[in-house]
């Protein structure tokens, strides 16, 4: 078996990986880009996502009449991450990297290369603590003018065009299964030819070998990913401060998701720090059209749904819809079920209910103004109404005794209880006759309208769910959906994975989700959201442009 040679070798076809591709070709080097799933996977999970991106202090920011600064969102990082560890030195470095990137040549960066933003934005991870702790301050959450596609397109244009030039060699169905160490210092990769798939973009594909392949480079880029398309890998790195880890999730990832490049580039001699900090959700849905196995979709909540556990009760302060994501996971797995309940009204899920994934936005992913404009219309967006008739979490009555009838249907284990649900929703209702409340969720709904892109397109006007005018009632049951690694290959600040003595591994650089998108764990316990995908690109950037200055 020959063995090709190149100035760097970029393992992972990801965002991270076309950005570290793209900074290494442009730099003058030739670069060997290796994945292995087929061509038409190309982009890897980015192209599934949202397209969320974390700005600060943004001109959209600025027209919506949002006050933010560099100061105020590292405080909100800081709050969010609760670094504690030793090992989190090089990630707290990374942080105010990256706010300092996102506060500043962020945003011009992107717009050069052709990115555009939705004008209005969003509010997630609002937290619900004091003004230090968890959460976003003020809404951050740009969308991508065609969501996934869109981050994605920048960088696979940069690199086709440097594919064209010679630079770029674009390898698919090529896995890695090998770092080579040659006296000390990682000089290559070997891995395995896979047979040719036809599967479309996010389908499993097969694992039959047809053959060996062998590379050598002076720089070695891992970008490979994280681990939530493997749920065995989930469970056995779920930390116990989370509780017991589920026995049912669904994907909000592709099978490809392995977390193979962590254990190869461990056994090369690079450290893995923080494998217990993961970021999962706990508003997915099952796909009613799947695309991948045990597809799951997250929902994007406002914050009026009620929300209660498998027995009726609702979740306490402040565990809300679209408050604190880690918060809520740990309660809900303490609580011994793993799935818990919206209840609410037509009138909500029209205003408040949105759908993560590219694949679940054709408005805003294929840039139609038309379709966008009818968000503000009456009547839920039409992949919303889809799932309300499709979908096998989703239950609709007229009336609260059916509905709950209903509920008891598909859970199938007799834990709702009828009293418990009517109370809690009785409750809630009589805080709705006035514009002030003890209730600290009506509270925040009454805050939320304060924000201009809220009232406009996000938050219904406050109303009792038992009001027959906003009907129909609807329940929908929610499940932990797997997404994001938070931890992963430990770096330095030019992207070096480090060993365990704190010294660089020779040769070897990661980036994106395997690298904790950036140091081994950039985000800590728990993620601003937004913040993936831009943490994808920095790292990515950052990596290509240390290993083509360290190739001089």
């Amino acid at each position: 078996m020959s063995t090709d040679q190149a100035d760097a070798i970029v393992v992972g076809a990801g965002l991270a990986g076309l950005a570290a591709a793209a900074e290494l070709a442009e730099a003058g080097k030739r670069v060997i880009l290796l994945d292995q799933e087929p061509e038409q996977s190309l982009g890897g999970q980015a192209f599934w996502s949202f397209g969320g991106l974390f700005f600060v202090d943004s001109p959209e920011q600025r027209r919506m009449g949002v006050k933010d600064s560099r100061e105020l969102a590292l405080q909100d990082w800081m709050g969010t991450a609760g670094f504690d560890r030793p090992e989190d030195a090089w990630p707290r470095k990374w942080a105010e990297a990256y706010v300092d990137f996102a506060a500043g040549e962020k945003y011009t960066w992107l717009r050069q290369q052709g990115l555009k933003l939705f004008p209005i934005v969003g509010w997630a991870e609002r937290g619900g603590y004091l003004a230090d702790g968890h959460g976003n301050s003020v809404p951050r959450f740009h969308i991508t003018w065609g969501t996934g596609p869109g981050v994605v397109a920048p960088f696979e244009r940069r690199v086709r065009a440097a594919a064209e030039r010679g630079l770029v060699d674009l390898r698919f169905r090529h896995r890695v299964d090998e770092l080579v160490v040659t006296g000390g210092t990682v000089t290559g990769v070997r891995g395995t030819v896979l047979a040719p798939s036809d599967t479309t973009r996010g389908q499993a594909s097969n694992r039959d070998a047809v053959g060996g392949f062998a590379c050598d480079a002076q720089a070695i880029v891992v970008t490979a990913g994280g681990i939530g398309g493997d749920h065995d890998l989930v469970r056995r790195n779920w930390p116990e401060r989370l509780g017991r880890a589920p026995e049912h999730m669904l994907s909000g990832v592709p099978a490809h998701v392995d977390g193979r490049m962590l254990g190869i580039t461990e056994t090369a001699g690079g450290q893995v720090i923080n494998r217990d900090r993961m970021w999962h959700y706990t508003e997915g849905i099952r796909n009613w059209d799947p695309i991948w196995a045990r597809h799951g979709i997250r929902i994007l909540p406002g914050p009026s749904s009620l929300w209660l556990d498998a027995t009726g009760r609702r979740l306490p302060a402040p565990y809300f819809p679209g408050f604190d994501t880690l918060g809520t996971l740990e309660h809900i797995m303490r609580t011994g079920h793993e799935y818990t309940w919206f209840v609410l009204s037509q009138k909500i899920i029209e205003k408040e209910f949105g759908l993560s994934g590219s694949e679940q936005n054709p408005d805003l992913t294929g840039k139609d103004l038309r379709l966008v404009l009818q968000r503000v219309l009456p009547g839920a967006p039409g992949p919303v109404e889809a799932f309300k008739r499709n979908g096998s979490d989703f239950v609709v009555a007229d009336r609260l005794p059916e509905l709950i009838r209903k509920m008891k249907g598909i859970a199938g284990d007799d834990v709702l209880d009828a009293d418990t649900v009517t109370r809690e929703v009785v409750a809630r209702d009589r805080e709705m006759a006035n514009t002030f409340t003890k209730d600290l969720q009506v509270m925040a709904v009454h805050g939320a309208r304060r924000y201009r892109g809220d009232r406009l397109a996000r938050v219904a006007t406050p109303h009792q769910i038992l009001d027959p005018k906003a009907g129909p009632l609807i329940a929908v049951r929610l499940h932990i959906l797997t997404r994001k690694t938070l931890g992963g290959l430990h770096t330095d600040l030019d992207a070096r994975v480090l060993r365990t003595d704190g010294t660089p591994l020779p040769g070897v650089y990661a980036a994106g989700e395997v690298a904790g998108f950036g140091g081994g764990g950039v985000h800590g316990y728990r993620s601003l959201e937004g913040t993936f995908l831009g943490g994808c690109l920095f790292s990515g950037r950052t990596a290509g442009r240390a290993a083509a200055a360290a190739l001089g």
